[in-house]
């Protein structure tokens, strides 16, 4: 089952993200997500967390379509995004994506994307999109589609990452051992339609990008 989850990060273009909602088995809203999924007028099936980054609009939104909430109190140990993660593995999510979950919070940005390892370790498959990258995390295989000149960067998120081997880019790699702090896969490009990128030990994010 297809999950997208909303968070309150930035989204620039409503556009962008159109399609992908739309495209969903089930929407689930953290928090303050109501606030883009209101302007859009898109009615999602869960909103959870602690309710308190709405403004007035979204929460009448929410009120006005008697959507589902699960409401968790301030003080606690997660976030929002990760309580509205956490629900949709729990209901047979077998692919989740994750809008709005990148932005001027750095903190936020970064525990977003590391949540992708709790989504992976539970055998589901996983993306962060936003309205210039998508991100994926890899512990073994990963193909894209692209077309030529697509820019595809590689970042080891352990201490190293072993195995690494590129094919379909401008800079192939094969067999390569890429510590962490390492900017080697940084800037590379698609150069066919389609890029694959396996890997034998470790975890590698890897990000789709447009300037």
């Amino acid at each position: 089952m297809n999950y997208v989850i909303i968070a309150n990060g930035t989204v620039e273009n409503d556009e962008t993200f159109t399609d992908l909602l739309h495209s969903a088995d089930r929407i689930v809203c953290a928090d303050g997500g109501a606030v883009h999924l209101a302007r859009m007028k898109i009615i999602p099936h869960l909103v959870i967390g602690d309710m308190d980054s709405m403004d007035e609009a979204s929460k009448g939104f929410v009120k006005k379509n008697n959507i589902n909430t699960v409401r968790h109190p301030r003080k606690k140990d997660v976030s929002d995004t990760e309580l509205a993660v956490s629900w949709a593995i729990e209901n047979n999510a077998s692919h989740i994506t994750i809008m709005a979950a990148t932005g001027t919070r750095m903190d936020h940005t970064l525990a977003n994307i590391f949540l992708m390892k709790k989504i992976c370790q539970n055998k589901v498959s996983c993306r962060i999109v936003d309205d210039h990258n998508a991100i994926f995390l890899v512990s073994d295989r990963l193909t894209l589609s692209g077309k030529p000149g697509d820019l595809l960067s590689i970042i080891p998120i352990t201490e190293s990452v072993e195995g690494v081997t590129l094919r379909g880019v401008e800079y192939p790699l094969n067999n390569k051992i890429i510590p962490m702090g390492s900017s080697l896969g940084i800037s590379n490009n698609f150069s066919q339609t389609s890029a694959e990128i396996t890997i034998s030990r470790g975890l590698l994010l890897v990000t789709k990008s447009k300037d």
